[in-house]
Formats: structure tokens, C-alpha cells, sequence
């Protein structure tokens, strides 16, 4: 059967060769104006100092995010720009991992390092803060049979005692723990996150930090609800425990 011809020379193959072609060169310029609507311009490694844009075929508009129960919008391009963390010694060359001066557990970089999220608590569909202590939430209980931490030790990874579980901060929306609200032996209080835990009838232990640096763990602005960049730093608090909290463990294995 011979070819059905259109135009000239042009038949419905070499039509359809063209269209795709057109097509797939489209695609391309739309996924690469998309990848660089958030993020960019590029942002030089070591002196933080912001560079041009790289083989951007397109400058689109900013995306904007509604904000649920009133909010506002949300624009991440506007948010501005971490500082260069001042507390570390001077890299040499771009990809250097980064050494901290003084006390490293909430210097803020490395495994200790957090995004600057809103200040402000995260909210469930009724607008109400998610995450609430379980005094202030008489809906979720722990379940018959199941341990409760709340009077419990809270030992370190050293085996010492750093204080005892006061209350138990939950999740409304999805019904889980993240929280411990630790009372300190020495006066102070901690929030010590639910994944780094070990709960038994003996006691409540971690193995991220020592009993004394509960101590300096950052603190809450509120006892009834945690903000998005409370949870930040405390996550980030006890999550460089587990490579700063001892000399031992910053040092490689060989």
C-alpha cells in the first residue's frame, strides 16, 4: 500500500515524526522551568553569595501556596535565605564538611542543622494546634495495657538519670506520641522526641544524649503547643547527639 501523501513530500509518518518531535522539545522546556521555580538562583557553596541562574529557559512566576483557615499565602522564594553559620572553622574548598567551634549538639549545622520553618504550630483540619500535651487533649488516652511513660526515669545514653516523664505530647490528627515532656532533676524541663526513645516498666532511655546535656536542649515558648522551627531545633538537638554527644563517636571507626 503506498504512502498517503500530504503535503509535497510530507506524509503522515514524517507528520508524526514532526509533531512528536515538536512535543518532546516542549516538554523539555516546560520540566526545566518548572525545576527552577523553587530554590534558584543557585547559591555559591562557599561564600553564600547568590549566583545567576543555570540554562533557565524561562523565568516563571514564583509559586504560591494557600494557606489553609485564613493563613495568607505562602510564597518560598520570598522566605529569606539562611545566614552562613558563623560558629564553624573556614572551609578550604567547596564540599568540605563543616567543623564546629564550641558547643555543637545545637550549633545548628551538620547533623544538628534545621530548616527555618514558621514560627508557629502546626494545625489540624479544625485549625486547632496538632501537636498538644496530653493534659490539654482528654480524646487520646494510652490505650489499656500498653505502658505509660508519664512518671517514668529518663536515662541517658551514660545510664544516668536525667529526670522523669511528666506528660506525653500528641499528635491529634493522626493519634501517635511525638513528644516527651521531661521534668529535669536539675529544675529545667525537655521535650525529647518520641522516635529516639526506649520505653520499658524500668524506665524511658535514649541513646542520643548524656543525662547533663538535657540540660541545654532547646526550650519551648509555650507548654501548651510547639511551633514548626521548636520542633526543628529540637529534633536537631538530640539527632546530633548521635554524633556529637561523645568524642567517641565524632572519631572514625579506623
Amino acid at each position: 500500500m503506498s504512502n498517503v501523501i500530504l503535503v509535497g513530500g510530507l506524509d503522515v509518518a514524517e507528520l508524526t515524526f514532526y509533531l512528536f518531535f515538536l512535543f518532546f522539545i516542549g516538554l523539555v522546556w516546560y520540566l526545566n522551568r518548572e525545576s527552577r521555580r523553587e530554590g534558584y538562583p543557585l547559591e555559591n557553596d562557599l561564600t553564600g553569595k547568590v549566583g545567576d541562574d543555570i540554562a533557565r529557559l524561562d523565568f516563571s512566576d514564583k509559586k504560591r501556596f494557600q494557606l489553609p483557615h485564613g493563613m495568607g499565602i505562602y510564597v518560598p522564594e520570598d522566605v529569606p535565605r539562611d545566614a552562613m553559620p558563623a560558629n564553624v572553622l573556614p572551609r578550604l574548598w567547596s564540599g568540605e564538611p563543616l567543623d564546629v567551634t564550641g558547643e555543637p549538639l545545637g550549633s545548628g549545622v551538620g547533623p544538628g542543622g534545621y530548616a527555618m520553618r514558621a514560627d508557629r504550630p502546626d494545625v489540624d483540619m479544625f485549625g486547632r494546634p496538632r501537636i498538644v500535651p496530653m493534659a490539654h487533649d482528654d480524646h487520646i488516652n494510652v490505650v489499656k495495657g500498653d505502658i505509660d511513660p508519664r512518671g517514668l526515669p529518663v536515662i541517658g545514653l551514660d545510664g544516668a538519670v536525667a529526670g522523669t516523664v511528666r506528660d506525653l505530647w500528641v499528635d491529634r490528627a493522626e493519634h501517635v506520641l511525638r513528644y516527651l515532656d521531661v521534668a529535669l532533676n536539675n529544675g529545667g524541663t525537655a521535650t525529647l522526641p518520641m522516635p529516639m526513645v526506649r520505653v520499658s516498666r524500668k524506665g524511658v532511655v535514649t541513646d542520643s544524649v548524656t543525662a547533663a546535656q538535657f540540660a541545654c536542649c532547646p526550650q519551648l515558648k509555650s507548654p501548651k503547643q510547639i511551633t514548626l522551627l521548636e520542633e526543628e531545633k529540637v529534633s536537631a538537638y538530640f539527632g546530633a547527639g548521635y554524633l556529637w554527644a561523645t568524642p567517641e563517636r565524632s572519631e572514625p571507626l579506623v
